[in-house]
């Protein structure tokens, strides 16, 4: 008996483990529009449909909180987030910034060549996908993969765990994210000539830090986070409604 009470205690899941697991759960809920702007989170229910106690998830809904998603408002708790443009125009501007840092400290702080082998291996195994006559399906999920990689590298390259926090913050709110509006810019025809620009904007970004020219680093990365910018003009320009964007729901166009 006093084993498998042993037992069932080792089992029995954290609540740290459960706050997680609710993080996740209802970050998924909120991003796939499951809640409305503007409604209030119910607590008690909530907990019974992701089968976590209270505790575990308020500790969920601050997380989701303090990335964006939810605001805190003293008379009715935890209120899900709405975002306009503009919010979306200054979390693409904010993580432009960041990452312009990135490559400006990269460029500083670069002690051995070899380590910028991650961001161009990665550079040029995407100029040679976006080069081939058609982006198939199978490309441009390598491409999503490599963008992912140049992107992680110029963080490790930064040698900041304070900016790599900050940058996280900045892409907690899927629309930020370096990848956000790539989806969009695969199934437009007049998009796909960002592909290169942004191909040739990650070589250029690598030649900058290798050369040691802090600025122009920096100044290339902030340029190249604008590329998700035109995405966005572009399908406001066409009144097109940015269905296929993650957390679109939350958006007021």
């Amino acid at each position: 008996m006093e084993h498998a009470s042993r037992m069932h205690k080792v089992s029995k899941p954290t609540a740290s483990s459960q706050s997680a697991r609710a993080t996740l759960a209802l970050r998924e809920m909120l991003v796939k529009g499951r809640f409305r702007p503007g409604e209030r989170i119910r607590e008690v229910p909530l907990a019974a449909q992701l089968n976590v106690s209270r505790i575990p998830l308020r500790l969920a809904l601050e997380r989701l909180a303090h990335e964006g998603f939810l605001e805190v408002r003293p008379t009715r708790g935890f209120v899900v987030q709405q975002f306009s443009t503009e919010d979306i125009y200054d979390a693409i501007e904010l993580r432009g910034l960041l990452e312009g840092t990135a490559a400006r400290l990269a460029s500083e702080r670069l002690k051995n060549p070899q380590d910028l082998d991650p961001m161009r291996e990665a550079s040029i195994e995407i100029l040679q996908l976006v080069r081939r006559p058609k982006l198939t399906v199978e490309a441009f999920r390598k491409y999503i993969d490599l963008n992912e990689k140049f992107h992680a590298a110029l963080l490790d390259l930064s040698h900041s765990r304070m900016l790599r926090r900050s940058v996280e913050q900045a892409c907690s709110l899927p629309f930020a994210s370096p990848g956000a509006f790539l989806e969009r810019q695969f199934v437009s025809s007049d998009l796909h000539e960002l592909f290169l620009v942004s191909a040739d904007q990650h070589c250029l970004i690598v030649e900058a830090i290798a050369s040691r020219e802090g600025l122009r680093a920096e100044m290339l990365t902030r340029e190249h986070a604008r590329v998700a910018r035109r995405n966005l003009e572009d399908a406001l320009r066409n009144r097109e409604p940015l269905l296929n964007l993650a957390g679109a729901r939350l958006v007021s166009l």
